[in-house]
């Protein structure tokens, strides 16, 4: 047991230093009690400002056998304000050692714990003095963790059965403090000097290269890394394990490795390739080099490679962990045999995304996680810039706008939050790592981008990142990086981007206007964006040249008040019937009237979809456009007609447009070809049944369900069963014969049928095309017999894209015995990841035999999966929202509300995703109760039509 620190110092320790953040003065009043029982000196969830690290020298030696690790790290501070207090954050570890290294000895430091809040405070009997520096020495003690989270274990088998252990880190966003004591906020950024003890049999991989191995005492070895640059706690990464790599280097010398269990090591070939293409185009498109250059210098005398790592158990897709980023296996291995084009945009996607962020996020970071958007709607937006570019083949254009209707889903609810939004806790913080920071951030940068034009936005960025590299920011660095652009005051003459485009910009140009400094203030729009949840609905009437336009929130709720007092404003775009030139205006209010140079037939706003709004044709607006549709719709663009289909049938929920209008568009799709509109339309019209699912109305579904059929028949029945065509043409076959597959459309089943057959009876040797094989797997998976062998297949594959077709066939079949097996299994963790067990069991909920028993199971395992998977992280929303959100009935809404009302805080009743699942329950019943009529006399008539037309 400590000993109490004496009272004049702790009366010291509770005086508010001039450093730290403004406490509220009630709460200020309150004393913490640690864990000790004595008063802890600090009773805010943020450290204080009284010092900060400079350089953590850090010693970790993790047993794999005993599956603990211990360590010593010892941190050099910068004392800001005269104290006698050091807080910083430890998580669920043991402190073995304290000491204060001084310029006048060593001390002793006495050590208080308050768990709620993760922090440690050392108390020295001495007064740490403004300016000064001192270094503190901690010993600690831990278990690998048995979450995903902090230092943690993982694990695989080799072909032969045999189960090797490896540990990993995955520190974003507040897990660096139970890996090691440490001032875990983004804005204390330090340099980090890493050694770790391994057995021979193991090798240790950090974010630094090996500057050296030292042989220890008992045959272990120790690896020295090279000290890193200045950056923040949650990218720091190490690794212990027994992994194989494969190098090459860029063309600006880098070099890359990539790293995998030695069975999987011949998978990694792709990857490699890719992460070698995309940090060529991340060097010239930042105009700022890999490694990173300090102070025009160069930081060190040799390349230092951004590697990659697949590891065997990870809970997100990946992490960008400075210089060794991290990834799930099925989002880094590739085998050109076996995985699809939808493997190859996915991990291409996902390497582009944690590229980027070695420049945004690590480079430069968000002061605090309230700003989260500035790294992940930055990273996820320029996934689709360089991917366009590196990987023209792969279409990626093709799925951007899909990233903006998840986003708006999410945003449609009172419950969503700004872009830049106020948290606190570690549960708010993992909160937002969600749609709204990810992909809403990436489609109000693309709007951003479409606005000031591509030219400007580049020049914008590259500034952002020279003036705050190393640095912490907020929204308002990254608007005044892209204002003023060519201002002599700002102009870099050194840069050839930047003069370039100015001395371009000096000419005349019709788009000039737009990233002119005294026609735009980017920070007074996009606060507008960033600064208020939700999203505008703008409303369109045309009276002759007269373009009458009104604002208002599109919100999804039965309390109309909530919509007050939202202003956007909004970069238009619209073409006509009279010209296909796009045009621009900026909405600033709430209502506006624009003219056009002649009446026109038809008017479509939101070019492309560039803009992070819905539109309502008001009038004969909808109108024009459905014949416009159904008589020559290849005039509009691909992702016009998506977005069309998405506004049209999201507008019915609000009691915008009638059901039957929306219906009326949909019969055009049966002349659609391209990816992004075909899927809309499934994605538009496939919950409609499934909501049906839910209250026993079978007659009604089948009659749903046969019209969508109907629908797509020809483009079905035009779909060849082989891998031919380009990846958008390919990723829409798989997409289709799934479909047909699913609903029992005969020529699907029977093909899929037959190709199981041969398939199993081949012993799962036979090749089948990789495009067909969801279609196959899943109507193979409706038999006792089929299942098993496809659960046996999955048990021996090492094909991770192959294991993951098989996973969603399986949970799709309809006896629910297997389907309670697949849950359990992966709970597990033995033959299907515990990592696996969200997609298990969302997708078993999209089974109409299985949704009882996912929402069964998830209740009665509640405990152990927030324990294993985090309050608050994004595969807990994932879970909550996926298995509950096609509820349609007040009996269900009942259910879900008596359960997540039972919990405490402590077991996740804060969480934003249940008042998310209360709010979709509620608009599906509202919806079902308002349309259901309109449903059933639309295929009424459209029945007595056709049966019309047959005669």
């Amino acid at each position: 047991m400590l000993d109490s620190p004496p009272l004049l110092l702790l009366l010291l320790l509770f005086a508010s230093p001039s450093g730290a953040q403004p406490p509220n003065p009630e709460q200020h009043k309150e004393v913490l009690i640690s864990s000790s029982g004595q008063p802890f000196p600090w009773n805010h969830m943020r450290l204080p400002k009284t010092v900060s690290p400079l350089h953590y020298d850090l010693g970790i030696h993790p047993n794999l056998t005993t599956l603990d690790f211990t360590g010593v790290v010892r941190i050099q501070l910068q004392v800001h304000e005269d104290t006698g207090v050091i807080v910083l954050h430890a998580k669920q570890m043991q402190i073995t050692e304290a000491l204060l290294l001084a310029p006048e000895g060593v001390r002793p430091l006495r050590v208080l714990e308050y768990p709620p809040f993760h922090q440690l405070a050392l108390l020295s009997d001495t007064l740490l003095t403004r300016g000064r520096t001192y270094e503190v020495l901690l010993g600690f003690a831990a278990t690998l963790s048995d979450s995903f989270h902090g230092f943690y274990r993982s694990s695989y088998h080799t072909s032969s059965g045999a189960v090797r252990v490896l540990a990993s880190t995955q520190f974003e966003a507040t897990f660096a403090r139970a890996a090691f004591p440490c001032f875990d906020e983004p804005a204390f950024k330090a340099k980090f000097t890493i050694r770790i003890i391994r057995e021979p049999r193991h090798i240790a991989v950090s974010n630094m290269p090996t500057v050296k191995t030292v042989a220890l005492p008992g045959g272990l070895l120790e690896d020295h890394f090279d000290t890193t640059v200045k950056m923040s706690t949650y990218l720091v990464a190490y690794i212990v394990s027994d992994f194989l790599s494969v190098s090459r280097t860029t063309q600006r010398g880098v070099k890359i490795s990539v790293y995998a269990v030695p069975e999987k090591i011949d998978q990694t070939a792709f990857a490699l390739d890719t992460a070698v293409r995309l940090l060529d185009f991340y060097e010239d498109y930042f105009d700022i080099p890999y490694p990173l250059p300090k102070q025009g210098q160069w930081r060190y005398g040799r390349s230092v490679a951004p590697d990659l790592a697949a590891i065997p158990d990870f809970q997100s897709g990946a992490m960008e962990n400075w210089g060794l980023t991290t990834y799930r296996e099925t989002a880094l291995l590739y085998d050109p045999d076996k995985s699809s084009p939808s493997d190859k945009l996915a991990i291409t996607k996902v390497i582009a995304h944690e590229l980027a962020h070695q420049w945004f996020g690590n480079l430069v970071t968000m002061e605090w996680w309230n700003d989260l958007w500035l790294n992940e709607g930055f990273a996820k937006f320029m996934e689709f810039i360089s991917v366009n570019v590196t990987n023209p083949e792969l279409h990626v254009d093709d799925f951007f706008l899909g990233k903006c209707f998840e986003a708006m889903e999410v945003d449609s609810l009172p419950s969503s939050h700004p872009v830049s939004t106020h948290v606190e806790n570690p549960m708010q913080i993992q909160e937002i790592f969600d749609d709204v920071s990810y992909d809403k951030g990436a489609c109000i940068l693309n709007m951003l981008r479409d606005f000031v034009t591509p030219e400007a936005f580049e020049i914008g960025i590259i500034r952002y990142l020279r003036r705050f590299s190393y640095q912490n920011t907020v929204s308002r660095h990254l608007w005044e990086s892209l204002t003023d652009l060519c201002s002599p005051d700002l102009l870099d003459q050194g840069d050839r981007k930047h003069t370039e485009f100015c001395s371009a910009r000096n000419r005349p140009s019709g788009a000039s206007k737009w990233y002119s400094g005294d026609e735009l203030d980017v920070q007074a729009i996009m606060d507008t964006w960033t600064l208020q949840e939700g999203f505008p609905l703008v409303t369109v009437e045309v009276r002759g040249r007269e373009v009458r336009l009104s604002q208002e929130r599109y919100l999804k709720t039965d309390e109309p008040s909530l919509t007050d007092g939202f202003l956007w404003q909004i970069p238009l775009t619209y073409v006509t019937s009279a010209s296909s030139t796009i045009r621009r205006f900026l909405l600033k209010t709430k209502t506006d009237v624009l003219y056009l140079p002649q009446e026109v037939d038809w008017v479509k706003f939101n070019v492309d979809m560039s803009g992070y709004y819905m539109v309502h044709y008001e009038g004969d607006g909808w109108n024009a456009i459905i014949n416009l549709l159904q008589h020559n719709h290849t005039v509009l663009t691909s992702n016009d007609r998506a977005s069309l289909v998405h506004d049209v049938f999201q507008l019915v929920s609000v009691g915008k447009v009638r059901l039957d209008t929306a219906l009326e568009l949909s019969l055009y799709l049966s002349r659609e070809t391209e990816t992004m509109a075909v899927t809309q339309g499934f994605q538009e019209l496939v919950p409609l049944y499934k909501l049906m699912e839910k209250r026993d109305m079978a007659a009604l579904e089948n009659r749903m369900k046969s019209y969508i059929v109907d629908l797509f028949r020809g483009l079905i029945d035009r779909q060849e069963w082989t891998d031919s065509g380009s990846v958008s043409e390919r990723v829409l076959r798989s997409y289709l014969l799934l479909f047909g597959s699913v609903r029992n459309y005969p020529p699907c089943v029977e093909k899929a049928t037959q190709l199981f057959n041969a398939w199993r009876a081949s012993g799962g040797h036979m090749s089948l095309p990789v495009d067909v094989t969801m279609a196959v797997f899943t109507v193979g998976a409706r038999t006792p017999e089929g299942w098993d062998f496809l659960f046996e297949r999955y048990r021996t594959s090492l094909q991770m894209s192959v294991k993951s077709r098989m996973k969603v066939a399986m949970a799709f079949s309809p006896l629910q015995g297997k389907l309670t097996r697949m849950m359990e299994q992966s709970l597990r963790g033995e033959v299907m990841k515990l990592q696996d067990l969200p997609d298990v069991l969302v997708t078993i909920s999209r089974n109409p035999h299985g949704y009882k028993l996912a929402w069964d199971f998830l209740r009665a395992n509640w405990h152990t999966l927030i324990k294993k998977f985090d309050l608050g992280t994004s595969l807990v929303a994932y879970m909550v929202n996926g298995v509950t959100n096609q509820y349609s009935t007040t009996e269900m809404l009942d259910e879900v509300k008596l359960f997540f009302g039972s919990l405490t805080e402590e077991t996740g009743s804060e969480m934003r995703c249940i008042q998310q699942t209360y709010e979709t329950i509620g608009d599906n019943i509202r919806w079902m109760d308002a349309h259901l009529p309109h449903l059933q006399a639309w295929l009424d008539k459209r029945s007595s039509h056709t049966v019309h037309e047959d005669l």
